[in-house]
């Protein structure tokens, strides 16, 4: 029996913490309110409101077997944020990428750019179509590109061997267009019709000779980098060069085929009917989505993989930071066992006693999460990371972000710990008789 009360108490605890790590600050904020308001205007409130603060007020006195407890949590916390601050960068770099009255236009079924392959009579009809925003001079804001890939020497690395994949996209005058948001901040824009290049910072700061006057080989020929730009998105990550050069050079049988059509819309509220125009022309066989929607289905993979390991890291650590606390409680509860007894033979019931040293344990473990979060915003936040080359995928270039969310999250990691960690010493106290406390003290 006693099991069976054991399993299920388990059950509902793990239940309860789940439950617990959904919750938003709004809603643990009513908790908080509701517990305030249980504590100043019921009796066994005022009884666990009383007992918290004589429990509070012996920390100083148990200040090593306390710490063991933060540092722990804080451990836990400043892992998990460093992991979750680095899938949430990668997905905000790729988020920066797109907007809503932006599009791209592949080949159908076509999974990323690389493997898409538009003819250049397909490119023409796709930046003929309705809903296109035009310029200043009335030509239809379009953006053709060409995207391949290409093997450099890593910044840091043996130049003869530590090769990374790096994305070079061929564009024309258009694109600058497009992507206002693109800026030289060093050097100039590449000569149409040279082998010049123009490099993102981010992919300057990952790769090897990629500085203003330098001479890199691609495709078996020498290519000058005259420029970097910055874009504060995916972008800064890859080459810019001119179409009509980077496209003989690696696709000397298809050199006017393209990849993608980007083009910007008079307004969001324009997608649907350009993307109809498209798919139902039947000289078309292409896929239309925003480039919002489409760059954020793109960091949807790594991003979850980052997320699932960073959690799976963290639930190993908070099992050890869980015994931790259930250990030093334990402890504690056995130093306090006469004054826990004593209390509970003026009259204080169980449930204030459990409340109490439960909220002490969480105060401890909240302590342990602000620090665990505020070293890993001090160390990771702004931090650049880079992901690994994937088959004909470049590198992606990104900083981590420590964001609110993920700081919130590692508070609630943090509580739920310092939860179970509280509970069952909690518990034990509650349920001893007053005559075996005394006895045993």
């Amino acid at each position: 029996m006693k099991f069976l009360v054991g399993l299920l108490t388990f059950l509902a605890v793990i239940v309860g913490v789940f439950a617990f790590l959904n919750l938003s600050w709004l809603a643990l904020l009513g908790v908080l309110v509701l517990l305030a308001l249980w504590m100043l205007l019921t009796r066994r409130g005022r009884q666990a409101a009383s007992v918290t603060g004589i429990g509070v007020s012996t920390l100083p006195q148990r200040l090593g077997s306390s710490a063991v407890i933060v540092v722990g949590i804080a451990g836990v916390v400043g892992v998990l944020v460093a992991m979750l601050a680095m899938a949430n960068g990668f997905r905000e770099t790729l988020a920066r990428t797109g907007s809503n009255d932006t599009v791209i236009v592949m080949r159908g079924a076509s999974a990323s750019e690389v493997s898409s392959v538009l003819g250049h009579d397909a490119t023409v009809v796709i930046a003929q179509a309705p809903g296109i925003a035009k310029d200043d001079q009335g030509r239809p804001i379009a953006s053709p590109e060409l995207v391949v890939a290409a093997n450099l020497p890593m910044m840091g690395g043996d130049p003869e061997e530590d090769f990374g994949s790096v994305q070079v996209r061929g564009i024309g005058d258009m694109a600058w267009e497009l992507r206002r948001n693109a800026t030289i901040i060093e050097g100039r824009k590449f000569t149409p019709g040279m082998r010049e290049l123009v490099a993102g910072k981010g992919a300057q700061r990952q790769f090897q000779g990629l500085e203003v006057g330098h001479e890199v080989k691609l495709g078996n020929q020498l290519w000058t980098v005259v420029g970097i730009f910055e874009s504060d998105d995916a972008m800064e990550s890859e080459l810019w060069g001119d179409a009509g050069v980077v496209g003989p050079t690696y696709r000397p049988n298809g050199g006017n085929s393209r990849t993608s059509v980007f083009a910007r819309l008079t307004g969001a509220d324009a997608f649907d009917a350009f993307k109809a125009a498209l798919v139902s022309d039947p000289r078309l066989q292409v896929d239309v989505d925003t480039t919002l929607n489409y760059f954020s289905k793109q960091s949807e993979g790594t991003s979850k993989a980052i997320t699932v390991i960073g959690m799976v890291v963290g639930t190993i650590m908070a099992i050890g930071a869980v015994f931790g606390a259930l250990n030093t409680m334990f402890a504690a509860v056995a130093t306090r066992a006469r004054e826990i007894a004593t209390l509970r033979a003026i009259g204080f019931r169980g449930l204030p006693v459990v409340i109490a040293i439960m909220l002490e344990t969480m105060l401890l473990a909240l302590l342990g999460g602000v620090l665990g979060g505020f070293i890993a915003w001090l160390i990771f936040n702004g931090y650049t990371a880079s992901t690994l080359a994937a088959g004909s995928t470049g590198q992606l270039t990104f900083e981590l972000s420590v964001a609110p969310a993920v700081l919130w999250t590692g508070i609630k990691w943090a509580l739920a710990i310092g939860f179970i960690g509280g509970l069952y010493p909690a518990l034990r106290a509650a349920r001893m008789p007053v005559t075996t406390a005394l006895r045993e003290s």
